[in-house]
């Protein structure tokens, strides 16, 4: 398993501009947020799990919420007080499923 290293907020701008979605926050070290709105409850829960068993097999989960048919989702990586490339990763999964369910 590689170690993660803090991006940088310059090349996490950058970085964004392949996945618009995200919105880059500058609290708590620096983190990544997206909102997404699904059809219904069904397919907001499909896609959580989904992304857990991605998650679970890259050892880097994300901190979420779900309210019906919405999920927000918060990446960062704790180990390194910020944004680190296993976000930027899981940021372009959570891209792709969306890209097919919602």
């Amino acid at each position: 398993m590689s170690k993660s290293i803090k991006l940088e907020s310059q090349a996490v701008t950058l970085a964004l501009k392949t996945i618009p979605q995200w919105l880059f926050v500058d609290e708590r070290g620096g983190l990544i947020k997206r909102e997404i709105k699904f059809k219904n409850f069904n397919q907001a829960f499909g896609f959580m799990t989904q992304v857990a068993l991605f998650a679970e097999s890259t050892d880097h989960h994300p901190e979420w919420s779900n309210v019906y048919n919405r999920v927000s989702v918060t990446l960062t990586t704790h180990d390194v007080n910020g944004v680190s490339n296993k976000d930027l990763d899981l940021a372009l999964f959570i891209d792709e499923i969306t890209s097919k369910i919602a």
